[in-house]
C-alpha cells in the first residue's frame, strides 16, 4: 500500500563552471515546506547574477503563505518578472534582466512543476529516466517543427537562446505540469549548464547509484571534467532518508 504521504529532501551544488568568472546561476531549498527552485540568469543579457538571485528571493523567507500553494508561488514570480522589467527600464538601451526558472512543489502524492526557459526538471522511476519538463528554447522550437534532431540540437549554436523567461519583455508565460508521486522517486532540477555536457544516459546512471553516495556532487564533478563552459547547478530530490 502506497502511503499518503511521500516527505522529499534536497541536496544541491553549484558553479561556475570551468570556464566562466562568474556564477550566474542561483537556487532555493525550503525541503520543509515542499517547495525548490532553481534559476538560470540570461547568458549574454545584463546583471544575470541579479535576476536569477532576486527570482528566487521572491519565493524565499515568509513572502510565501503557509502552507505555500502553486498559485502563490505563480504570483510570487509575476512580481519577480515586473520587478526585473522595472530595472531593466532604468538601464536603458532595451536591456533585457531575466532567467529561467523551475519550481518544484510536492505536497503529499502531487508533484506540481512551473517553468519558463530551458532549465529542466527530470525524473527517475525504476531506473527510466524521463524529462518532464520541455525547454522553451529556439532550437527546441526546430525540433518540434521536425528540422533538427535532438542530437542536433544539442550542439546547435543557438542552444542557449531561450524563448521565454521571468524578466523577458514578452511577457511571462509559465508551463505548469503536475505528476503523483511513487515511491523511489528520484527527481533532477538543473540547469543548462549540466545537460550541455553531460549525456541523459549518463545522468541516469548516476541517479541510480546506491544510496549513499553523493550523486549531486557526481553529475557537477562530471561536468567539470567535460570542461563545463557554463555555469552548472543541480538540485536532487529524493525521499526522507533515502
Amino acid at each position: 500500500m502506497i502511503s499518503p504521504f511521500l516527505a522529499y529532501d534536497a541536496t544541491a551544488v553549484s558553479s561556475a563552471g570551468a570556464v566562466r568568472r562568474h556564477n550566474e546561476d542561483a537556487f532555493l531549498l525550503r525541503s520543509v515546506d515542499g517547495l525548490w527552485v532553481l534559476s538560470d540568469g540570461m547568458g549574454g543579457h545584463a546583471r544575470g547574477d541579479l535576476a536569477s538571485r532576486r527570482i528566487v528571493d521572491a519565493l524565499a523567507g515568509d513572502r510565501l503563505p503557509a502552507p505555500v500553494t502553486t498559485e502563490a508561488v505563480q504570483a510570487r514570480l509575476a512580481d519577480a518578472h515586473a520587478e526585473l522589467l522595472a530595472v531593466a527600464a532604468r538601464l536603458g538601451g532595451n536591456v533585457v534582466v531575466g532567467g529561467t526558472v523551475v519550481a518544484v512543489l510536492i505536497r503529499d502524492r502531487l508533484l506540481t512543476c512551473l517553468w519558463a526557459g530551458d532549465s529542466r526538471l527530470y525524473r527517475l522511476r525504476q531506473g527510466e529516466l524521463r524529462q518532464l519538463t520541455r525547454d522553451h528554447s529556439e532550437v527546441q522550437a526546430l525540433v518540434d517543427r521536425g528540422l533538427l534532431s535532438a542530437r542536433e540540437a544539442r550542439y546547435h549554436p543557438g542552444a542557449h537562446v531561450v524563448t521565454r523567461a521571468v524578466g523577458a519583455p514578452q511577457g511571462l508565460v509559465l508551463d505548469r505540469i503536475c505528476q503523483p508521486l511513487r515511491p523511489g522517486d528520484v527527481f533532477l532540477l538543473c540547469s543548462d549548464g549540466l545537460t550541455g555536457v553531460v549525456a541523459e544516459g549518463e545522468i541516469a546512471a548516476i541517479l541510480a547509484a546506491p544510496p549513499g553516495q553523493d550523486r549531486a556532487a557526481a553529475l557537477l564533478n562530471l561536468a567539470l571534467h567535460r570542461g563545463a563552459p557554463d555555469n552548472v547547478t543541480v538540485i536532487l530530490l529524493h525521499e526522507t532518508g533515502f
